[in-house]
This record gives C-alpha cells, sequence and structure tokens, in this order.
C-alpha cells in the first residue's frame, strides 16, 4: 500500500508518497494534486520530512532515503545522473544526455527531468537551459530558483 502526507514548507505545499520500503513520491504540490486516500504519515514518511526540513535550513546537502522511483530505464539513468551532479551545481540538459551516454538526447532528458516522481530529493532542479536560463520545473520556475539559490548560499 501506498501512504501520502503533506507538509507546509517555505517552498508551499510538499507531498511525500511510501510504499514499505522506501520513497515512491516526493514533490511540491497544488491542492488540486492532494489526495485524501491512505492519507497517513508513516515513520518513512517523517524521516524524509524532517530530511527536507534539514534541507531546506540548509543544514544537510544530500537526502539518505530508501527511493525507488517508478519509470523506464531511460528515465532511470537520467534521474542517476541528475543524483550524480553536486548541491549548488548546475548542469544543462545536453550535459546529462552526454553523462547517460546519448549527446543528442537532451529533449529526452527534459522528459525524464518532466517526469522525475521525486523532485528535490533527485534534484532535477540543478538542470538548466543552455545558456543557463532557468527553464522547465514541474513545482514551477520560483521553487527552482528558490531551490538553487538555497544551494548557493550553503555550499
Amino acid at each position: 500500500m501506498i501512504y501520502a502526507y503533506y507538509y507546509e514548507t517555505t517552498l508551499g505545499k510538499v507531498g511525500i508518497s511510501a510504499n514499505q520500503e522506501a520513497i515512491v513520491g516526493f514533490g511540491v504540490v497544488a491542492d488540486r494534486e492532494m489526495t485524501t486516500e491512505n492519507l497517513k504519515e508513516t515513520p518513512l514518511i517523517k524521516k524524509a520530512a524532517k530530511q527536507l526540513e534539514e534541507y531546506l535550513a540548509g543544514k544537510r546537502k544530500d537526502f539518505d532515503l530508501p527511493l525507488e522511483p517508478i519509470g523506464t530505464e531511460f528515465q532511470k539513468k537520467v534521474w542517476q545522473a541528475l543524483c550524480d551532479i553536486p548541491y549548488g551545481e548546475t548542469r544543462s540538459y545536453k550535459e546529462v544526455a552526454i553523462a547517460v551516454g546519448n549527446p543528442k538526447a537532451s529533449r529526452a532528458v527534459g522528459m525524464a527531468n518532466n517526469r522525475n516522481p521525486l523532485g528535490i530529493v533527485i534534484p532535477c532542479h540543478r538542470v538548466i537551459g543552455a545558456n543557463g536560463a532557468m527553464v522547465g520545473y514541474a513545482g514551477g520556475l520560483g521553487v527552482k530558483s528558490q531551490l538553487l539559490e538555497l544551494e548557493r548560499e550553503n555550499m
């Protein structure tokens, strides 16, 4: 069974969902995206919320949680490459495409970013346009800017 719980943060409302073993969903949500079905703050969800609180306070740079993102093999490769981007740094979509062994897959990398079920924890906010522009973030560009600024301030 998958449980979900929601927290008010400086980014807005963040939803965290988990099965018995791992976090399966994490990110900023709009009220219309919230569910009341299986609403429960499990010990694992509490642990994730505590780590999020530490991250947002600038006291944590890496999350230490069991993760189980659901996606295609290509998406999982991209998400792993995102986890390899150091705290406070950014990469372009093309740089991520090169990192996963497919230099012409910038657009596919963008789509994998868009489908990332574990935003913040799998740091898709660290991927920017080739010209340095803030582009595409499921939580909104304002949240992406906040996350990048937070990391720059706490390097």
